[in-house]
């Protein structure tokens, strides 16, 4: 059950492993908004360093604000759920543990849902910087455009970073719980937002900053193969949120999500994955507009030597292709 929600309050879930200098930061600018009510819900998802006693030290300087979870390890995606378990807030503000958000961010997100009633989530412009400060994207991903609606940009990339988006709890409570994931459960849990349509209000204002450092990124960790099978089991849901989303199949979005399922199916065919690849197969066949050469052969080759051998080959030919261009270059 989830708590009692406060009228007004903005609940910051931050899942922390293993980063106990970072998470200081991070919480550091939770509690520099010039926003109140506030509450920050940190779980420790199972730190081996000293990040527990770090995060026990900021809720004891400030009782009021801070409330800490420690748990076994189980992802962030679990993670963030057990902090939404206990979220009080009307509004929900999710936070990596290395990034951090400026004091105006609830601010003018509160302001401009409570102007547009009819909007479930304020999103604002982030910078991306790496560990020494320095801006690497301005600004990060597609934060500074105004979209009206998660899809059908959703079946292209996740086109913001974690902090840029503050939500309205109704609709946070609406998708249900976080999946148990080490990657891609952000995506996952964004599509399944998108599927009933909740409209977007862009603040207009720079809100949050995301780092990229040289310490651990859960999103970046993993071999080819585990990273591939994280995409075999993104790529269905995304299409199925979509469609119910109303996406047209003609759209670009859902062209280029095609080739891009298309193009996972070889790879895990060439990984020996040959029942998911034949699953993803025909997933892109059901998206596809216009089935390309490639495709029937593909096909044609999965049925007769097997999907590992058409793997191979697969590669060979796209080194073969490449080559070839960088010779005419």
């Amino acid at each position: 059950m989830n708590a009692t929600i406060i009228p007004n309050l903005v609940s910051t879930i931050i899942p922390v492993y293993n980063r106990p200098k970072m998470v200081v930061r991070a919480v550091e600018s939770v509690l520099a908004q010039r926003y109140r009510p506030i509450e920050i819900i940190l779980v420790n998802d199972g730190s081996t360093d000293d990040t527990a006693s770090v995060l026990n030290q900021l809720a004891e300087r400030y009782p009021k604000e801070i409330r800490v979870i420690h748990q076994e390890n189980k992802g962030p995606g679990l993670a963030r759920e057990a902090g939404r378990q206990l979220a009080q807030g009307e509004f929900i503000q999710y936070l990596d543990s290395d990034d951090w958000l400026l004091p105006n961010k609830f601010e003018d997100q509160v302001n401009a849902l409570r102007e547009h009633p009819d909007c479930d989530i304020a999103y604002g412009i982030s910078r991306v910087v790496d560990q020494n400060g320095t801006v690497l994207h301005i600004p990060g991903k597609l934060t500074d455009r105004k979209i009206a609606y998660l899809f059908p940009t959703l079946l292209v990339y996740r086109w913001w970073e974690t902090a840029s988006p503050l939500f309205s709890r109704s609709i946070v409570d609406r998708v249900g719980p976080w999946e148990g994931r080490y990657r891609l459960e952000d995506w996952e849990m964004e599509a399944r937002m998108g599927q009933y349509k909740p409209k977007l209000i862009h603040c207009g204002t720079l809100v949050s900053y995301r780092s990229f450092h040289s310490g651990n990124h859960v999103s970046l960790e993993g071999s080819v193969h585990d990273r591939i099978l994280d995409e075999y089991w993104l790529l269905p849901r995304l299409y199925r949120y979509a469609m119910r989303a109303g996406v047209s199949r003609s759209s670009p979005e859902m062209q280029h999500f095609s080739r891009w399922v298309f193009m996972r199916s070889r790879h895990l065919g060439q990984l020996g994955e040959s029942e998911k690849a034949w699953e993803l197969l025909q997933l892109y066949e059901k998206t596809s507009l216009r089935k390309t050469t490639d495709y029937y052969l593909v096909k044609l080759a999965a049925k007769t030597i097997g999907w590992r051998a058409t793997g191979q080959l697969c590669r060979l030919v796209e080194r073969y292709k490449s080559g070839n261009s960088l010779d005419k270059k």
